[in-house]
């Protein structure tokens, strides 16, 4: 596995091997161990989700507050995201600074984003299926969103008019929120 450090620390792109064949392909698509060493500490996955999109559908930009802050390990099972993780910590160089990612079902690439980032995505292709684990359960009460299309943050997600849900049309602003991390 070829694992590459991004442009913002803590942020890591999981190239697997893959071992194709006659029959189809193989890979590995975790190893406790590999994944912590090239962490750097330990990590302890409590949760695996996973949504479908239509084309142009715009999640996020989520994450949760402590002490349910979560770190997601993130990947593409069938189709293709614009993955998006924002820095939310305020004594990191790169607070507010984001970084983009395409991932797809093809290249199986994996996304590690530690607690302390907002994360969303944007489907580019109908029937995409996303997958993520978890280091924490999923708590309402500690979920936060930040617009998608915030001026301060200026993400070029090369789409004007995503579909987007209720909750997310709704979210706040990155001036106005506190962080926390």
């Amino acid at each position: 596995m070829l694992v590459t450090p991004l442009n913002i620390p803590g942020l890591l792109l999981f190239s697997p091997r893959i071992f194709p064949d006659n029959r189809g392909a193989f890979f590995e698509s975790y190893n406790e161990s590999a994944y912590q060493q090239a962490i750097g500490f330990p990590v302890t996955f409590v949760q695996d989700n996973e949504s479908s999109s239509r084309k142009n559908v715009l999640r996020g930009l989520h994450f949760q507050l402590p002490p349910k802050a979560q770190g997601k390990l993130v990947r593409v099972v069938r189709g293709a995201v614009l993955d998006v993780v924002v820095d939310l910590r305020k004594d990191s160089p790169t607070f507010g600074d984001h970084v983009k990612v395409e991932l797809t079902a093809e290249s199986k690439h994996q996304l590690w984003i530690p607690a302390g980032f907002a994360h969303g995505f944007l489907s580019l292709e109908d029937d995409t299926v996303f997958a993520y684990k978890c280091t924490e359960y999923y708590s309402p009460e500690h979920e936060r969103c930040i617009r998608w299309n915030d001026s301060t943050l200026d993400i070029n997600w090369g789409i004007n008019d995503p579909v987007i849900s209720a909750k997310d049309a709704g979210s706040m602003d990155f001036l106005t929120f506190e962080t926390p991390f």
